[in-house]
């Protein structure tokens, strides 16, 4: 089985092109996962072929590393305008970093936006590899109705809904075709001599000889060839399939980019859990392949079944893919031998799951039920992160963005009977004291019976940023004995888990300098009381102030758009540190920037826009600082009752 990626930004038409494409020679089968990534089994020259058509936008780049782990070559849908290319720039990074090889198809060419050799100079500043077009089009006044092959010198007149017809090449393209052919030869010799020789010899080389060597360097990552057409009309699709099916290389290539070790049996791309079925995991077969009911990563593999998730079958061989039920113990990402999971090279591995909610069931009764069902998501969909809100302690859930988290939202609904309700996540707010302040207090308390007595003598003092809490005694002569000096601790702790304005306070010294005690009245309980109250009374008289989180900002982002994010980031009470180009990935910057952590949710809006949902970002705690202004009321009540 021959299988490849389409990736491109929403509305270039990646599915319209899949599907058309699988329809080409037969009725195709489908399988969802997630209604994200969509694979099309077909036939095509009978032979099998499968299409994995990913969904654009910065919520599913997450996704296209398992896909490129499991496919043979990558095909980017590029609108027809040269203004548009820099929305295929993540795509294009990504299918460099991978090692794979790659075919562009400029789609909707029956209404272009710019010239193609404005779109292909726009697209060549997101790729290290030099873009190589392949064919360039025939036109019927402003119209485009065909296009000739470059390499083989045929001119091809679309048909709608039909297979384009051979045609003698017109006069009128006959020069623009002998340009952009001796450009492509001459991007060729770059990476053949014999073909230098010829071109230097003014010798035409055989149509045969040129496809060869395009095929050799398209799969040593030496060039990416640029075809033509419209899916909608069914234009340019042939000579899309002949490309892979002639160029693309076999499986074994694939497997080698995986870095497989030769006893590898099966990839796992991905994983999907649907409701009355259970987990499925979709595999692609490796080495000697994979039977039913036989040992894989160390457990049984259930059944096997082709992409209708019905048809069962007996093995899954080298190259195709199939889909695992009853398999709970496969997960997406990994590499398999029959005893043991390796994971996939780190280009397959996730976008960062910046965009965090704290999620919680609609219904108390569902607590545990939604424990359970997020594991079992984070562990099948490699766009989420787990963590805790060491606030409040409830789910955090990272994702790739809104989209993603309405996705999430709606799968618990249907496939796990769960509603939940998500909101931002609390801002972990600090507070902290700039002067010291020494303060008794007395605990007592007597009514009949045994009483309570503690005094103690404590003061409170700041210390450097980021040393937390210290606790010290110096009381002399046994005014407190020793025995209950650990309570005053205790109660100081206490204390200091919520300050003045109701967040924990840190980075204060404690010192127990004096007190007194009672030989019947104290306990360790009133020496707790003690040590509390006196470091909550103390704390207002300290000049208390609030301690903000900053965060480290690590944006990835086309060059295009750094000038736009400078303001956004001073929008946003940050600081810009600096960018740099990024050197393993051709236009694009790395942004460095800090901010307060409560800018979190409207960094993420205000960065799609200002990337046309082509930057994202890595973010990671840094320090502490005073708060210039007021706290949300919000943010103290939620926290203080926390």
């Amino acid at each position: 089985m021959r299988v490849f990626t389409v990736l491109g930004p929403s509305q270039s038409g990646k599915t319209t092109l899949v599907e058309a494409i699988s329809r080409l020679d037969g009725r195709p089968t489908t399988f969802d996962v997630s209604g994200t990534v969509h694979l099309h089994g077909f036939s095509y020259l009978d032979e099998p072929w499968c299409a994995i058509d990913v969904d654009g936008g910065s919520d599913n780049l997450a996704y296209v590393g398992p896909a490129m782990a499991i496919s043979d070559a990558a095909v980017v849908v590029v609108p027809p305008d040269p203004n548009a290319a820099v929305l295929c720039a993540p795509y294009l990074r990504l299918v460099e970093e991978a090692g794979i090889p790659c075919f562009l198809f400029i789609n909707r060419m029956d209404n272009p936006n710019g010239r193609i050799r404005d779109i292909i100079s726009a697209l060549q500043t997101y790729c290290t590899q030099h873009i190589a077009l392949r064919q360039v089009p025939i036109r019927d006044g402003e119209t485009i109705v065909g296009a000739v092959d470059l390499i083989s010198e045929r001119a091809w007149k679309y048909q709608e809904g039909q297979p384009s017809a051979l045609i003698e090449l017109p006069q009128s393209v006959e020069d623009r075709e002998q340009e952009a052919r001796t450009e492509l030869l001459e991007t060729l010799s770059d990476f053949d001599d014999h073909l230098l020789e010829q071109l230097i010899e003014d010798k035409q080389p055989p149509s045969a000889e040129v496809y060869d060597l395009a095929a050799q360097v398209l799969q040593h990552h030496q060039l990416i060839p640029a075809c033509l057409g419209a899916a909608s009309h069914g234009n340019g699709l042939t000579r899309l399939m002949k490309a892979l099916r002639h160029e693309a290389p076999e499986f074994d290539i694939a497997a080698g980019r995986d870095e497989a070790e030769d006893n590898a049996r099966a990839i796992a791309g991905f994983a999907d859990v649907k409701k009355h079925i259970g987990k499925i995991v979709v595999l692609r077969g490796l080495g000697d392949g994979v039977k039913a009911h036989e040992n894989l990563g160390g457990d049984t593999v259930g059944n096997l079944t082709a992409l209708d998730a019905k048809t069962q079958i007996a093995e899954l061989p080298a190259g195709q893919i199939g889909l695992a039920v009853k398999s709970d113990h496969l997960n997406p990402g990994n590499l398999y031998d029959s005893g043991v999971a390796t994971p996939l090279p780190e280009w397959a591995a996730s976008h960062p799951a910046a965009y965090r909610q704290i999620v919680s069931p609609a219904h108390e009764r569902d607590d545990v039920r939604l424990s359970n069902a997020l594991s079992r998501l984070v562990e099948i969909d490699p766009g989420l992160h787990q963590e805790q809100d060491e606030l409040t302690g409830h789910a955090i859930l990272g994702s790739q963005g809104p989209q993603h988290m309405r996705r999430v939202t709606a799968k618990l609904a249907e496939d796990f009977g769960i509603e939940i309700a998500t909101d931002h996540v609390e801002t972990a707010y600090r507070e902290t004291i700039r002067t010291s302040v020494e303060y008794r207090h007395r605990h007592r308390k007597q009514s009949g019976g045994a009483g309570q007595f503690a005094d103690v003598v404590i003061s409170v003092a700041p210390m450097p940023r980021g040393s937390g809490f210290q606790f010290e005694e110096i009381v002399k002569g046994g005014s407190v004995p020793k025995n209950y000096i650990p309570s005053v601790e205790h109660g100081a702790k206490e204390a200091l888990a919520q300050g003045p304005e109701g967040f924990p306070v840190v980075d204060v010294k404690v010192t127990l300098s004096d007190g007194k005690h009672h030989n019947v009245d104290s306990s360790d309980y009133a020496f707790r009381m003690a040590g509390k109250n006196a470091v909550r009374e103390a704390l207002p008289q300290a000049k208390p102030v609030v301690l903000q989180p900053i965060l480290n900002a690590e944006i990835h982002l086309p060059s295009d758009f750094v000038g736009d994010l400078v303001p956004t980031i001073s929008s946003l009470q940050g600081q810009v540190l600096g960018f740099e180009g990024n050197p393993n990935a051709s236009g694009w910057e790395i942004f460095n920037a800090q901010l307060p952590a409560v800018a979190e949710d409207e960094l993420h809006r205000t960065l799609a826009s200002a990337t046309r949902g082509t930057g994202w970002v890595k973010l990671q705690f840094d320090h502490y600082e005073e708060l210039r202004g007021p706290v949300p009321n919000s943010a103290s009540r939620e926290t203080a009752s926390a």
